[in-house]
């Protein structure tokens, strides 16, 4: 619940501050449609050039999960149109391809978060045997079975329940203390006022440490 109250920009800024190995997955990964927030436990997929694993994914997965898929570098399709669909029948939070998918009209008209890497009208084949439920790699990061995977326009981020725990106060922090200053932007307030970038960047040139912050 709290953590559907909070974005990635918040949580990375909080990331920064606490260290705590969170994921980022490749940006290049993005969301065919937007505006949908993602949050759901991984249930993953290993597979290449091959979507018949991805239909065991679905098949497996629970409501309220995320399927991730490692497409190991495949060009073609393993996802599509049926497969939203499917998802959406099952209640599964979203899916998350590190590779190809198509039927992107029919994926826009449907209300499920689903992030791609790319898009092929041809299709894998189904005709191997990979593997589900089990360590992949998404994006660059690795993604356990089980992991939170959290989205939103502005990328994907993966952790486990502590990670999560110990950020998600500070990004709270974060959240409100960003609104003020859009508050007070939006009323008249000079940006530039809000923060020491004078005195930061005179620190800078006479070679003293310095940070970047917010006056409120």
């Amino acid at each position: 619940r709290r953590l559907a109250g909070l974005d990635t920009p918040c949580l990375c800024d909080a990331e920064k501050a606490l260290r705590t190995n969170l994921r980022v997955v490749d940006p290049a990964i993005r969301p065919i449609n937007l505006g949908l927030q993602m949050l759901g436990r991984a249930h993953t997929v290993s597979c290449h050039e091959d979507f018949l694993m991805v239909i065991k994914g679905l098949k497996e997965a629970s409501a309220g999960d995320v399927l991730v898929i490692d497409s190991r570098g495949s060009h073609k399709a393993l996802t599509g149109g049926l497969f939203v669909t499917e998802a959406r029948r099952k209640g599964l939070a979203g899916i998350v391809i590190d590779g190809n998918c198509r039927d992107i009209g029919t994926i826009r008209k449907m209300n499920v978060p689903y992030y791609v890497r790319g898009v092929n009208c041809f299709a894998g084949t189904t005709e191997q045997i990979y593997s589900t439920q089990v360590s992949i790699n998404c994006g660059g990061v690795v993604v356990d079975p089980g992991d939170l995977v959290f989205g939103d326009d502005d990328g994907l981020v993966v952790g486990n329940d502590e990670q999560f725990a110990k950020l998600i106060p500070l990004a709270e922090q974060i959240k409100a203390s960003e609104q003020r200053i859009m508050d007070q932007v939006a009323n008249g307030k000079s940006l530039l006022g809000l923060l020491n970038y004078d005195e930061h960047c005179a620190n800078l040139e006479a070679g003293r440490p310095s940070k970047l912050k917010f006056l409120v």
